[in-house]
Parts: structure tokens; sequence; C-alpha cells
């Protein structure tokens, strides 16, 4: 009760209402003038992915005891308070050297690729590679990039909310650090390509559909960077700039190198998550009209091309991990959408010249996440019913009220 009438006289003093807790315009210097004490940040991050201004709503709902986002807020920190002693990551750690001999670049293999041979000096990899869909292989583990970068990324993710929620100064500078090793320091810093991503002994160094592998989390760091961006103790302008300059980099990169342009061209999950990602990195970089105008395309060339009438993706549907990958295409799909709505583009409402939407794909899940894999039609190696949640919650939050529904039920 204490906590709730602190809560409740700092915003008062504050002169906030639930609507708008937006800095004043003339407010621009450095860090933004966005905290108080008690509370830390009280302004709604210029996030690209995430709602801003919901973000702001929930931190003060916990605050004030909400069951709801107290507990979500107790789940976070106990991950993040583990995340205060993990790290810092960098790709400079691996024991392999790149084709380009330089470490900083990123390093992967392709996941489902096998040997035909077993290994000897002369071949030391078993070449050639052959595919094997849906089976991943236990070597692409012995390089610590991909792993690395899934451990940072969420760290990152995790520790610049758990700031945001608490005001504690300790989640903002781990988040600092973890940022500054993987991205911005000399020594550890990863140069802003993926011209190695996912590559196939004997056969090629690297290939355009190994970006996946960052487009899923490069977005919350983009997030992160964001969140930090309202005041984090320690995170200062040259931090924010230099995550600004990678970021634009990158995106030079992924639009116009051979890798970028190939995953662009990709008709299933890989040219959503492309989308999604260029989308992302081109709104937290102050391009709207670039986030814009990949958003508004999604219609035709990702919605319309991808699903059909009723819902089902074919290019998913097929694979032997159906489930999984409907609802993974989704997980970007959906994801644009919030980052066109930041920019004036409505793609839950986009309709097919088929009749199919956003909304029709979602519920065309809906009977595989509540009543397992005997209701999905295709087949599925490994069924999870909660891989549908994420997308589920995004098309209640957008006003589909069968995917309301069918949540408690998953």
């Amino acid at each position: 009760m204490v906590l709730r009438h602190t809560v409740v006289a700092a915003v008062a003093a504050l002169g906030l209402v639930a609507t708008s807790f937006a800095a004043p315009a003339e407010a621009a210097s450095w860090p933004a003038p966005c905290t108080v004490p008690v509370l830390g940040p009280v302004c709604a991050p210029d996030t690209t992915v995430l709602d801003g201004q919901q973000l702001l709503r929930t931190k003060f709902a916990a605050l004030v005891g909400e069951r709801t986002s107290r507990t979500a807020l107790n789940n976070l920190l106990a991950a993040a308070k583990t995340d205060l002693t993990a790290g810092p990551w960098s790709v400079t750690s691996k024991k392999q050297v790149p084709p380009s001999g330089d470490k900083h670049d990123y390093l992967s293999l392709a996941p489902y690729w096998w040997p035909t041979t077993q290994p000897t000096a002369e071949n030391p990899w078993g070449c050639p590679f052959v595919q094997r869909d849906g089976q991943r292989n236990p070597i692409v583990d012995e390089i610590t990039d991909h792993a690395y970068r899934g451990s940072a990324f969420a760290a990152i993710y995790r520790l610049a909310l758990a700031w945001y929620y608490t005001g504690d100064t300790r989640y903002a500078q781990r988040a600092a650090l973890d940022l500054r090793t993987w991205f911005l320091d000399a020594a550890t810093k990863m140069n802003p390509n993926m011209n190695f991503a996912q590559g196939i002994p004997c056969k090629v160094d690297g290939r355009g559909i190994g970006i996946i592998e960052f487009s899923y989390t490069l977005t919350q760091v983009v997030d992160a960077t964001a969140i930090l961006a309202t005041g984090a103790p320690g995170w200062t302008k040259t931090d924010q700039a230099g995550m600004t300059g990678w970021y634009t980099q990158f995106l030079g990169w992924l639009r116009t190198s051979k890798n970028g342009t190939d995953e662009a061209k990709a008709q299933n999950n890989h040219g959503s998550f492309y989308d999604m990602l260029v989308a992302s990195l081109a709104l937290g970089t102050g391009q709207r009209d670039v986030a814009a105008a990949v958003a508004r395309d999604a219609g035709p060339q990702r919605i319309a091309a991808q699903i059909q009438a009723g819902g089902p993706q074919p290019q998913e549907t097929s694979r032997t991990r159906s489930w999984h990958y409907s609802a993974f295409n989704l997980v970007a799909l959906t994801r644009l959408a919030q980052i066109g709505k930041h920019v004036g583009v409505d793609l839950w409402h986009y309709t097919a010249p088929s009749g199919a939407t956003l909304f029709s794909a979602v519920d065309f899940l809906i009977p595989g996440a509540t009543q397992g894999q005997a209701a999905w039609p295709y087949p599925e190696l490994d069924f999870r019913p909660y891989a549908a949640l994420d997308v589920l919650h995004a098309a209640a939050d957008a006003g589909d009220r069968a995917a309301r529904t069918a949540l408690p039920r998953v």
C-alpha cells in the first residue's frame, strides 16, 4: 500500500495522465528527462515492435499491484537477476576463424545439413553434405556465435525491460555492458554483416537463409536500446549513436548484399522475418518512409502470397515441422504489423484477393493450439501447442475475439 501511494503521489506531482507520458518537445538533452526517484523512467520509449505506451501502462499497473502485470514482472525479474552475472558474450570468443580471416565476422553452419561420410584427415568435414529437413546437426553448436548471440540478445532485452519497470540501475548497467561488448568495443564487436551465416561445408561459405538467426532477436535489441535511451544510468549519447551507426550499417548490408537480397526474395518465413528486421532497423534509425514501405508491401507480397483463404500457409505446412513454422511465420508477420502500426500502415485489416488475412491465419491455428496435434492436419516432428501463444496474444490485442477466447485453453 505504501508503494501504491508513492506511485500515485509521484504521478500526480508530475502532472501525468494515463494516456500521455511523452516528454516535452523542448526537453531534448541527453539523457532524456524521463526518470524520477523511486519510479525510474516515466516516458514511453520509441520502440519499433513493442508498444511503448503499453509498456508504460504495464509499468504503472505492476507498481500499483495489478495481479497479471505483477506476476509477469516477477517472472521477468527472476530471469533478469540471472542475466546480471551471465556473459558478456562476443563473436571473437569462438575457436574457428571465418573464411575472411576475421573473428569479428559472425559465423554459423546450416543446422539441417549432415555429412555423408566419416571425417578423415583429407576430408575433415565428411563431405559432401546433404539436407535432412527438421533434423538439427549437433556439430553446428561447436561454433559458439549462434548460441552466444541468442544468450546475449535475450539478456539485453530482459535487462532493459527490468530497468524500465523497476528503475534499478544494475539492470541498465549490465545491459550496457552486454551491448558494448557485442556491438561497440573495438576488441570484441561484431562486424555489421552476416556474410558467413549458415554456411555448408565444402559447398558455400554463407547464405542469405542464415540472416534469420538475427531476424527474430535483433529487433528485440533495437527495442532494448530505445528503452535505455529514455534515460538509463550509464547509457550515454555516444553509446546510442554507436548503436544507431551499427544498425544503419547492418541495414545497408541487408538491402545491398547478395545474402541480403537473396533472403528478401524468400517466399516463406525467411522473407517475412527479413521484412520485419528491415522495417525495425529502418524505424529504429529514423527512416520511417522505408519502414512504412516495407510494411505496406507486405500485404500483397507476404500475406497474399503466403496465406490461403481460410488461413493455411502452404510454404510452411509442407514442412516436416509444419506447426512450428506456421506459427513462426506468423510471429514475423504479426510483429511486422505492429511496426506498421507505428508508421500508419494497418496490416491486420489487409485482405488478399483470396480473402486471406492475418486474422484468418492466426485463427487457423486455434484448433491445434487448444486441442493438440490430433486437430492439426499436417506433419509435425515435435508438436508444442504453446508455439501459437505469441501470435494468439497479438491477434487478441488487435481485436480477434476467437483468439482471445482461445488463450485460456492453450
